[in-house]
């Protein structure tokens, strides 16, 4: 047999048979106990008839061989009573008829009442004819008496008890069925919403493009103290996952579209040179026209082969590479990078501003070289002639770090550029026009070779004063 499969089914079919269950029980215990009160009344009955039938046997003084005298008259006893005297294994009884009159037992009758045993016990015993009757029996002198009541009217009473019941508790089982439907069906209509909340989200396309706010189980239904509440609570939470999960990927793979786009366009004008130098040297094979030809192509090559290692050290970093792990004096690093700094531009001022103690971090010495490196050659093509750079470092106790910052009092960043300034492939198009040739991914390797190393990166900037903060643990 197939189970429903249905919740509300299963719950109503659950309430349907606990309720069969109660009322088969109390049914059963409540005929019990009235059968056993109806019982006792009828024992009271008995036992009161048998004090009459062996109040007359003690009146009559009849002889030892013969019933007694007035056997005959009914001495105030119900009708359907029966009564028989057993002297010397001679028998006499008598039933009273509804009508009030004396009636012989039969032969058969007297046999099934000479089985009850004398004494205090009432016995039930099924007489031939006249049905089941409640007897007891007791002996006086040599003359046993056995009186007994039918159970007729118990039976009955019993009978139609049963039919009652059976009735009521079929009837309850309807109704608690129906009841229980409609409770189940009204309860779980919250859960139906949770079900038509994520049928509607699973209909969303995930594929295309950003999933932004999708639908949501209403507030009054996420109460927490019920069932359903928490489950539309654990829903919205997982729905909320699920859309920055998503929104997240999106924005990722247009990042990687517009990087490998930036890349492409980085890579395409090197490879471009080479190639019209190249179909120029092969038109016009002149030493001269050669010779300058092999110098673009090498220098373009060079730039090209810079572009692609920085390409490669940001994918190693992204991939989570591990850099090397060595002390680094931090303070010989900037005087070494603002010496380099001067030779390259001398055309700006170049400054420190160092503690008198060496500043030691862990990390990967030619990597922080590196960071240094780009955030002074950013600092010089971005800011004209005679502007001054000055490169602090000092210590920050209470962050238990090293703060190095490359400051300037160059005409600034451009206040919609700031909030890109780190991104890959991000340039300064006004007051920060380069004068040489530059990728785009100097602040951007700055600030993920500064991330690989536990630290962060920050820029403030306006007219006149821009810095560059590094931090890094000690």
């Amino acid at each position: 047999m197939k189970m429903p499969t249905s919740l509300t089914a299963r719950v109503a079919g659950a309430v349907v048979v606990l309720v069969a269950v109660v009322s088969i029980v109390i049914s059963a215990l409540t005929t019990a106990a009235i059968s056993s009160y109806l019982t006792r009344q009828l024992d009271t009955k008995v036992s009161a008839s048998h004090d009459r039938a062996v109040g007359a046997l003690n009146k009559g003084g009849h002889e030892a061989s013969k019933p007694p005298p007035d056997i005959e008259n009914a001495h105030g006893q119900d009708a359907g009573t029966v009564t028989v005297y057993l002297t010397n294994s001679v028998a006499n009884g008598n039933v009273i008829t509804p009508a009030g009159e004396l009636d012989q037992l039969s032969a058969q009758v007297i046999a099934a009442l000479e089985q009850a045993p004398a004494g205090t016990t009432f016995v039930t015993i099924d007489l031939p004819g006249l049905g089941q009757y409640r007897v007891h029996a007791s002996t006086v002198d040599t003359t046993t008496v056995i009186t007994g009541l039918p159970t007729k009217d118990i039976d009955d009473t019993l009978a139609s008890l049963v039919g009652w019941e059976a009735f009521f508790s079929g009837l309850g089982v309807v109704t608690a069925g129906g009841v229980a439907v409609f409770v189940v069906r009204r309860q779980l209509r919250p859960l139906r919403k949770v079900a038509q909340t994520a049928r509607a989200v699973s209909g969303i396309p995930l594929a295309t493009g950003e999933i932004g706010m999708t639908a949501r189980v209403p507030d009054k239904l996420t109460d927490e103290r019920t069932e359903v509440g928490q489950v539309a609570v654990a829903l919205n939470t997982l729905l909320g996952h699920m859309e920055r999960a998503l929104d997240a990927r999106h924005r990722s793979e247009l990042q990687v579209r517009q990087f490998v786009a930036d890349a492409s366009h980085e890579l395409r004008t090197p490879l471009t040179t080479i190639q019209g130098y190249a179909e120029l040297s092969l038109r016009r094979p002149d030493p001269e026209q050669l010779t300058h030809a092999m110098g673009k192509v090498k220098s373009e090559a060079h730039r090209m082969a810079s572009l692609v290692e920085d390409l490669l050290l940001l994918a190693r970093l992204d991939a989570g590479r591990p850099l090397e792990r060595r002390p680094v004096d931090l303070t010989w690093l900037a005087m070494e990078s603002v010496t380099d700094a001067q030779i390259v531009g001398p055309a700006h001022r170049w400054a420190l501003d160092l503690p008198e103690e060496p500043v030691v971090v862990t990390g990967d010495e030619q990597r922080l070289h590196q960071v240094v490196t780009n955030l002074l050659s950013n600092a010089r093509r971005h800011t004209p002639a005679g502007t001054t750079v000055t490169v602090g470092l000092r210590t920050d106790d209470t962050r238990h770090s090293a703060v190095l910052t490359v400051r300037d009092n160059g005409p600034g960043i451009p206040s919609d550029l700031q909030p890109n300034v780190f991104k890959r492939f991000s340039r300064a198009d006004t007051s920060r026009t380069r004068d040489s040739g530059g990728s785009g991914l100097g602040l951007s390797l700055a600030q993920s070779i500064t991330e690989a190393h536990g630290g962060a990166i920050v820029v403030t900037s306006h007219p006149g004063d821009t810095c560059f903060t590094l931090s890094l643990p000690r």
